[in-house]
């Protein structure tokens, strides 16, 4: 597994020369090299052999075509992660796809992960084969009663298992901080685990929104990305004050990141 290097418990991309194509199309660039990575992993994943090892190299060649055309990658708080003896839930707002294949890269060296996602990313034409390597938990967006029983059921059971789950809670992406679309169904599964809550603030909307395609949008060199990671807490009683927390921890990362908040 190839690891990123920090100083002082932050990566930050290093200053490199671009390409004439990866400054004159830059989109361009990312989707030809990006479709490339994923078309390896889901051949390796038809075959068994993308393991955890193999998608941490994978999502960080992804995070490299990113720095590659121009982007800047900042990530801090890796250090909290190193505090657990446990699996735990990580709680995030969601911005873009870019936090989707680039998480892996971060966390693996330290954890065994899986995502709650929308079932309809396990029909995606090829993407599919990655995403059900990785055994997430599957919900519809549609039903929360049902939504909810899904992951308490399945997060639980992978949570003993040793697999941390990423989840994001939001409604639906954006780029704005909206503390409102946040449920608490993370909070809810780390209380019926026993497991703790690690929030994660995000800001990667230098990949922006498609016009056809959501997950499809044009890259922007010029827009910093941001990972950082909160200390890990334990849920208390009903979960709100731990609830809030993760919302302040998020709200303090965007405030400083220059994010409009509603």
């Amino acid at each position: 597994m190839k690891r990123l290097k920090f100083t002082d418990s932050v990566y930050r991309t290093e200053k490199k020369k671009r390409s004439l194509l990866a400054r004159l199309l830059p989109s361009f660039v990312f989707y030809c090299r990006f479709i490339g990575v994923v078309c390896r992993a889901a051949s390796l994943a038809k075959k068994g052999r993308y393991d955890w090892d193999v998608w941490a190299d994978s999502s960080l060649d992804v995070l490299r075509i990113i720095e590659d055309i121009g982007v800047q990658v900042e990530i801090d708080g890796v250090d909290n992660l190193k505090k657990l003896d446990s699996p735990c839930v990580f709680i995030g707002n969601h911005m873009s796809i870019i936090e989707t294949v680039v998480l892996p890269t971060i966390i693996l060296p330290f954890l065994k992960i899986t995502y709650i996602i929308k079932e309809s990313l396990l029909e995606y034409p090829v993407f599919k084969h990655v995403m059900r390597s990785r055994e997430p938990i599957a919900v519809t967006r549609t039903n929360p009663r049902k939504d909810l029983k899904i992951v308490l059921s399945e997060g639980v059971d992978k949570l003993q298992n040793g697999i941390s789950i990423i989840v994001f809670p939001q409604t639906t992406r954006s780029t704005r901080f909206q503390p409102s679309q946040l449920s608490t169904i993370g909070i809810k599964l780390a209380k019926r685990a026993g497991v703790p809550v690690i929030p994660i603030a995000l800001k990667t909307d230098a990949l922006t929104n498609g016009r056809l395609f959501k997950d499809f949008g044009k890259i922007d060199p010029t827009t910093k990305v941001y990972f950082s990671f909160g200390r890990p807490m334990t849920v208390e009683g009903r979960g709100n004050q731990e609830h809030q927390e993760v919302l302040d921890f998020i709200g303090s990362k965007m405030k400083l990141w220059k994010v409009h908040a509603e």
